[in-house]
C-alpha cells in the first residue's frame, strides 16, 4: 500500500511555527497526505518537553493521519541541519553533526540532511556522514523554492543516499505539491514509516509525478528560471519597501 507523506513540517512546538499539530493534521489530510513527518527545531526543547511533544503527536494522530514526531538538529554555527525521526531520546542543542548522526544510528533512528543549499551547508559535508544518513533533501520548498536544489545532486551521487523532498513548512507560504510516497506493506505506524525510509521503499513526488518522470525533467529548466525570477522580484520588492519606510 502506497501512502503520501509530507516531510519536514514545523508546528507551534517550534519557536517559529504558526500551526498547531491538530490543525496541521486536518490541513494535510484534506490535501491527500496520510503521514506527517514533523521536524521541530531543537531550540527550546529538553528531554521532558520532547516526551510531552511525542504525546501531543500521538493525540493529533487519527485513523486517517499519522503524525510522526521528529527534531531538526542544528550545529553550533546554525549552518548544518539534520532531521531525525525514531525512538531517539532528545539529544541536546548545538551538537556537532557527527555526534547527532552517531547517536541517531545507535538508537536505530533515521537521519536526513536538510537543505544543503542553505548557508552553503553542502560545503561542510564530511564523507564520514554518508553511511549514517538515510537521505539528503534534494528539494526544500522554503530554501530551494520552485526548483530542485542546485547543490544536493552532487552529494546524492557521491553518497548514494535516498533523495528526499521536504516542505520545511512553517506557514502557508511553504505549501507546494511535494511529498514522499511510502510503500507501507502493513499498518501505517511510526515504525513502518521509518522502515520504508531505511529500506528505501519510498520515492519523492512533485506535482503528482516521480522526479524522474519525463514531464518533470523537461520542466526543470523552466522551474529554475521561474524561481530565479521570483527571487529577483522579491528582492526588488523588499528594497522598495525599505526605501519607502526610510522616507517616512
Amino acid at each position: 500500500m502506497e501512502v503520501m507523506a509530507a516531510c519536514h513540517v514545523h508546528s507551534t512546538w517550534s519557536y517559529d511555527g504558526c500551526w498547531a499539530l491538530a490543525d496541521l493534521s486536518c490541513r494535510f489530510r484534506r490535501r491527500g497526505y496520510r503521514v506527517l513527518m514533523m521536524t521541530e527545531h531543537d531550540q527550546g526543547f529538553t528531554a521532558s518537553r520532547y516526551d510531552e511533544y511525542r504525546e501531543a503527536c500521538a493525540r493529533a494522530s487519527s485513523s486517517e493521519m499519522l503524525v510522526v514526531p521528529g527534531i531538526e538538529y542544528s550545529d553550533a554555527a546554525n549552518r548544518v541541519h539534520v532531521l531525525v525521526w525514531g525512538d531517539v531520546p532528545f539529544l541536546g542543542n548545538d551538537l556537532p553533526t557527527i555526534e547527532v548522526l552517531e547517536r541517531t544510528v545507535a538508537a536505530n533512528g533515521v537521519a536526513v540532511l536538510a537543505h544543503p543549499t542553505r548557508k552553503d551547508a553542502w560545503k561542510c559535508f564530511e564523507p564520514t556522514w554518508a553511511s549514517k544518513l538515510a537521505g539528503i533533501e534534494m528539494w526544500n520548498r522554503k530554501y530551494d523554492g520552485w526548483a530542485q536544489s542546485k547543490t544536493a545532486g552532487a552529494l546524492l551521487s557521491a553518497t548514494e543516499t535516498l533523495p528526499f523532498v521536504g516542505l520545511d513548512f512553517h506557514t502557508s507560504r511553504q505549501s507546494f505539491p511535494l511529498g514522499m510516497v511510502l510503500d507501507v506493506q502493513t499498518d501505517v505506524s511510526e515504525s513502518r514509516v521509518l522502515e520504508c525510509v531505511r529500506l528505501r521503499r519510498c520515492h519523492p513526488l512533485v506535482f503528482g509525478l516521480p522526479l524522474n518522470h519525463k514531464i518533470v525533467r523537461a520542466s526543470a529548466t523552466a522551474l529554475s528560471i521561474a524561481e530565479d525570477s521570483r527571487r529577483r522580484a522579491a528582492s526588488i520588492a523588499r528594497a522598495a519597501k525599505a526605501l519607502i519606510a526610510d522616507k517616512h
